[in-house]
């Protein structure tokens, strides 16, 4: 798979824009949370198994970091993929199993269904390898420093000498002011989705963020130029779901 580059201009959204597109796919457009989740985890997947894992996942391992809210859903159900097309995977939880709740519940039980190993942040390993690691721990609701278990795997995935891939933003780093807390994901790519996010442009902030993705997780066109948001512009996604942003 050949990832296509997007040159043209595209709007960047503030974290509270976002919440928008997340109310208004939900509540207006009756696409659900667990739709978007798949398309976003289906994505990371895709692109992690494209971009470091030699369009091959077998056998390799992959470590992904899960938080309790929607990008720690959408690891997940990249693990499941990954798991499926044979990669030794491990997901380490920010949070325990008991914090998780709704669709991140859900998926998380589909997970360990699969007898796909699973720990909490304390208890990761510290002289294993890994090919890969995804970084799903905190998006676009991140408030403040990393704290906790969260921040120990922030720390831990900045040790490894396996590339990291983030979802939607690296956790750490504020979607909105680009603001870099200590601490926070360097990532050598993030895959951000729907539309970028203005704290990915900031300046200073391309370490953290590395090579920048976007992926398709089915928002309408019609969302956006609608009422509050009124944005316009052509689709990035009519050569593929996923696309290199420069």
């Amino acid at each position: 798979m050949t990832v296509p580059t997007f040159k043209s201009d595209l709007p960047y959204l503030s974290t509270e824009q976002m919440i928008e597109v997340d109310r208004a796919m939900i509540e207006d457009y009756k696409i659900e949370l667990i739709q978007m989740m798949e398309n976003a985890g289906r994505n990371l997947a895709t692109l992690a198994k494209e971009l470091f894992l030699e369009g091959d996942p077998q056998s390799k391992r992959v470590a992904v970091l899960a938080g309790t809210g929607g990008n720690g859903g959408g690891a997940l159900v990249a693990a499941r993929r990954l798991h499926s097309w044979g990669a030794s995977v491990e997901v380490f939880l920010a949070k325990s199993r008991e914090d998780f709740s709704g669709v991140p519940a859900h998926q998380l039980e589909i997970v360990q269904n699969l007898a796909v190993n699973v720990t909490v942040g304390n208890e990761i390993p510290t002289k294993e390898s890994f090919d890969i690691v995804l970084d799903g721990l905190i998006g676009y609701s991140l408030k403040g420093a990393p704290r906790g278990s969260a921040a120990t795997l922030i720390s831990w995935a900045n040790d490894q000498t396996a590339p990291v891939l983030s979802l939607d933003a690296p956790s750490g780093v504020d979607t909105s002011t680009g603001q870099v807390f200590d601490p926070a994901i360097k990532a050598d790519a993030t895959m951000t989705l729907a539309l970028p996010k203005e704290g990915l442009r900031a300046e200073g902030v391309n370490a953290q963020v590395g090579e920048l993705y976007l992926a398709d997780i089915g928002v309408p066109p019609q969302l956006y130029a609608a009422s509050p948001l009124k944005l316009e512009f052509s689709s990035p996604f009519t050569k593929g779901e996923i696309v290199h942003l420069n």
